[in-house]
């Protein structure tokens, strides 16, 4: 029993290092893509399809990857393997710049992270369990934020100094010390049953529910939409602020970027911590509601500000927003799934829905901005939380018993 309870301390300690240098490795050069391709000739509009591109292929995969996770008993792979084909492929983009190239890497990178959310989330639950899932899951966000901050602000240095080629090979030593952190993880410390929401004891009359479950759940189905109109606004704001930055030459590019990055990043870090708290406190519920207002806000400052000024509160919300969900979402999802065994399918669901919102949202955003500029393309885009808004309100009471404390 003490071997036991030492594996599960060394096994939560090793998965918080693991979600601290994750965070860099599956960005890799992600956030400054851009950039980089803006100065080697792209328009917006080309760009963001790529990115839309990208995201579908990733979309169209995390579900299964769920799926995947639930009946593995290998999980620690699950994340391994998926980080050291995501840096290749975003390093590859450095040797060539061609349309489909391009497009065949972030495909690459789409799928091959896929599975890495909800792998994460199954190891977490497999060790801390139901009871205190919502508390790890809190600090495992908080190192998640803490390590983009870091990577980040290192990226935007070395980008700046030495190119694009430094961020790639920081993102490679991330994903070095990432790989270490997971082997870390004694394998007996994952409650393999625990980890898909089962009973740690086989009952007689137990059974996995069929993945129609996620269809008969309607408040999983409330938190699908909200979140699909929430991430359809979001998904886009960040790299078109980049742009706008760069087109508007506000100082240099690599470092705006990062310091994008960075700001909302640092709030990440306290609103995941803040999320965990009234999570335990106030239910989840009004931690989401807080987190789709930010998005129109942000989208409104965001018009009116493009300078290094204007930086702060755009990215600030940003971090808000994101902090909070990257909390409730989960645990509302595994409060929601809690004895069905398919906790990490919908997960991946959920994963499937916002991936969705966010990889067409570039695509959106981009051509917005061809045709109407970035000032009203960032209020349309902070529109769409409205949506969420509406919608998280009106099914309240539908809600309200998942949401609880």
């Amino acid at each position: 029993m003490k071997t036991n309870i030492k594996q599960k301390i060394n096994g939560i300690w090793q998965l918080n290092w693991v979600n601290f240098f994750m965070s860099d490795m599956m960005a890799g050069i992600g956030p400054f893509l851009g950039i980089f391709l803006l100065a080697h000739g792209w328009q917006t509009s080309l760009i963001g399809t790529v990115m839309t591109i990208g995201g579908i292929a990733g979309i169209l995969m995390t579900a299964p990857s769920g799926a995947l996770v639930d009946a593995s008993t290998h999980k620690r792979w699950l994340v391994i393997i998926p980080g050291v084909l995501t840096v290749l492929a975003s390093g590859s983009i450095l040797y060539s710049q061609s349309f489909w190239f391009v497009t065949a890497s972030q495909i690459l990178t789409a799928i091959a992270g896929s599975a890495v959310g909800p792998a994460v989330i199954g190891i977490t639950l497999g060790i801390v369990g139901q009871k205190y899932f919502n508390k790890q899951n809190g600090i495992n966000q908080a190192y998640n934020h803490a390590g983009n901050v870091a990577g980040a602000a290192l990226s935007g240095y070395l980008g700046m100094k030495y190119g694009m080629p430094a961020i790639f090979l920081l993102a490679a030593l991330f994903g070095i010390l990432s790989i270490i952190s997971v082997l870390m993880i004694p394998d007996n410390a994952i409650d393999n049953r625990i980890a898909r929401g089962l009973n740690k004891q086989k009952l007689e009359n137990e059974k996995i529910s069929g993945v129609s479950i996620l269809f008969k759940k309607k408040e999983l189905l409330i938190l699908a939409a909200c979140l699909a109109c929430f991430h359809l606004g979001n998904g886009a704001m960040l790299p078109l602020y980049g742009m706008a930055a760069a087109t508007n030459k506000v100082g240099n590019a690599s470092m705006f970027v990062a310091m994008t990055i960075v700001i909302a990043q640092l709030v990440m870090v306290v609103a995941s911590l803040v999320a965990m708290r009234m999570a335990e406190n106030k239910g989840y519920w009004i931690v989401l509601l807080i987190s789709f207002i930010a998005l129109p806000v942000r989208g409104f400052i965001a018009s009116h500000m493009i300078s290094n000024v204007g930086i702060y509160p755009v990215q600030m919300l940003d971090g808000v927003g994101a902090g909070l969900q990257s909390v409730a979402v989960p645990g509302l999802v595994a409060k929601i799934l809690n004895g069905s065994g398919r906790i990490n399918v919908g997960q991946g669901a959920i994963m499937t829905v916002q991936g969705a919102g966010a990889s067409l949202s570039p695509a959106l955003g981009g051509w917005m901005v061809h045709f109407i500029g970035y000032g009203k393309t960032f209020l349309i885009l902070g529109c769409f939380a409205l949506i969420s808004i509406l919608l998280w309100s009106i099914f309240y009471k539908p809600l309200k018993e998942c949401c609880k404390p």
